[in-house]
């Protein structure tokens, strides 16, 4: 006899059973809920989003680690309060929320109360709850494209707008990082952006284009620096920046030139006021850049630019 068919719809998740997954932040609050109440729970948070939130804390900031705060505590007790500020005096410029596909929020959004519906209306979102910090020293152009590689590598590939969308992105990214990017690369950025969003089967790849929309959206001075006058602004992108010894601070000590591990730096002509060794110079079509020469060097006489 057939089997008889079961009066509801029948649930199918993995392996064709009834699943259900939970983040594990969200198991962790039903026993407070059981033990204390509902009302209890609701009473910390913010009107739409009840309780605490897990932080993970890191980039360019004194505390790392996790911390766990109330919804609807601010950006700028997140990152000041708990999280001791920006190392050395270093400018705060912006702090990525939830995770690999979140949103860069800058300076204005400080005093922004952190909630699930807040952070996706200025365009970033809770997600994992990761919270990296970022300072004057990041290009955001490198940034975006840090986070599009993580992206492109954790695609399943099962939907084309997320498994090649995300590729034609991290390639014009690359693109623009080493030199070689147009005016026209920023039109199809957005526009790719546009469609892995809206035709992404899952929240991976609708949430994908996030880093790059953000950063143009705040940054979009850096990308065009990088199209327009062939420079990283913060001298990141190693294609886009050469070392240069300032040669009347360089007093002739050779260091640099024996750390160089290309022989790239060489004795010139000049000898400084004041010095009795002449100062050295970078062969710039040898050098690689691995910044040996800035570590070595006690003067602090050679300079990324």
């Amino acid at each position: 006899m057939p089997r008889p068919r079961p009066p509801f719809p029948a649930v199918k998740g993995l392996w064709e059973k009834p699943t259900i997954i939970n983040n594990v932040e969200t198991l962790a609050c039903i026993p407070f809920i059981l033990r204390e109440g509902a009302e209890e729970f609701a009473k910390v948070g913010t009107e739409n989003s009840k309780g605490t939130k897990v932080f993970a804390l890191g980039g360019k900031v004194n505390n790392v680690g996790l911390v766990e705060v109330p919804m609807g505590t601010t950006l700028r007790e997140l990152i000041y309060d708990i999280g001791g500020g920006i190392p050395g005096g270093k400018k705060f410029k912006a702090i990525q929320t939830g995770g690999p596909s979140g949103g860069c929020l800058t300076e204005e959004f400080l005093d922004e109360p952190i909630d699930f519906d807040n952070l996706v209306a200025k365009g970033s979102m809770m997600g994992s709850g990761g919270a990296i910090v970022m300072d004057e020293d990041n290009c955001m152009v490198d940034v975006a494209k840090f986070y599009m590689e993580f992206i492109c590598d954790e695609s399943c590939g099962k939907c084309s707008p997320c498994r090649i969308g995300t590729k034609r992105m991290l390639e014009i990214l690359t693109r623009i990082t080493e030199g070689k990017g147009t005016m026209k690369d920023l039109e199809q950025l957005e526009e790719l952006a546009k469609t892995v969003k809206t035709n992404s089967l899952c929240a991976l790849g609708q949430t994908a284009a996030n880093p790059v929309t953000s950063t143009l959206k705040h940054f979009r001075d850096e990308y065009i620096a990088h199209i327009r006058d062939k420079k990283c602004p913060s001298h990141v992108c190693k294609n886009l920046m050469e070392y240069v010894i300032d040669k009347d601070k360089c007093v002739g000590c050779g260091l640099c030139s024996r750390g160089c591990p290309v022989g790239a730096i060489h004795k010139t002509d000049y000898t400084p006021e004041g010095h009795k060794l002449p100062s050295y110079t970078i062969d710039t079509s040898k050098c690689i850049k691995c910044g040996a020469c800035i570590s070595t060097c006690r003067m602090r006489a050679i300079s990324k630019q």
